[in-house]
């Protein structure tokens, strides 16, 4: 299981986030990818549990591209959103999306952050909405504006210095 960033340059509230995710991520059979996406779209904290495992990824897949999934669910966030001011159905607790060969789930987590999942298509869906819902009960107080800026600096550093090593 790969998590994004470094967790010892990150402040305690950060750590406590990365504990949150990793601890989704292992409790979960059948996750492939795991994103939280801000508001306005951009990838704060991700991790590809399955990226280890012998797979043939499809060309279509966000598999292997945690800013793929993040697009994607930024996207579909957006849509759902759009789609509940039109029906007046007022805000957008979860939206999942089933498929033959795999399942995404996307939950709101505070002020438009998304925790957005891609998991295999015999999940449990069940179990994975369940510790959705448990990681989104337990970050939404601590994903604040300051954390949310603080994550997107050490995915820069993180990006600056994986760009100097090629």
């Amino acid at each position: 299981m790969t998590v994004s960033s470094t967790p010892g340059a990150l402040s305690t509230e950060a750590r406590n986030l990365h504990w949150l995710l990793t601890n989704l991520v292992e409790e979960v059979p059948g996750l492939l990818s795991v994103a939280v996406v801000s508001s306005d779209g951009l990838l704060l904290l991700s991790s590809d549990p399955g990226q280890h495992q012998e797979r043939t990824p499809s060309p279509a897949s966000p598999r292997g591209s945690s800013a793929d999934l993040a697009t994607i669910v930024s996207g579909l966030g957006s849509l759902t959103v759009g789609v509940a001011r039109l029906m007046e159905g007022g805000g957008v607790r979860q939206t999942m999306v089933s498929m033959d060969e795999g399942s995404l789930f996307v939950m709101a987590i505070s002020d438009g952050s998304l925790l957005g999942v891609h998991a295999t298509p015999d999940c449990d869906m069940s179990v994975v909405a369940y510790h959705m819902a448990l990681f989104v009960g337990r970050a939404g107080h601590v994903l604040t504006p300051e954390l949310r800026s603080e994550l997107r600096q050490s995915r820069e550093r993180d990006q600056q210095a994986e760009a100097g090593l090629r």
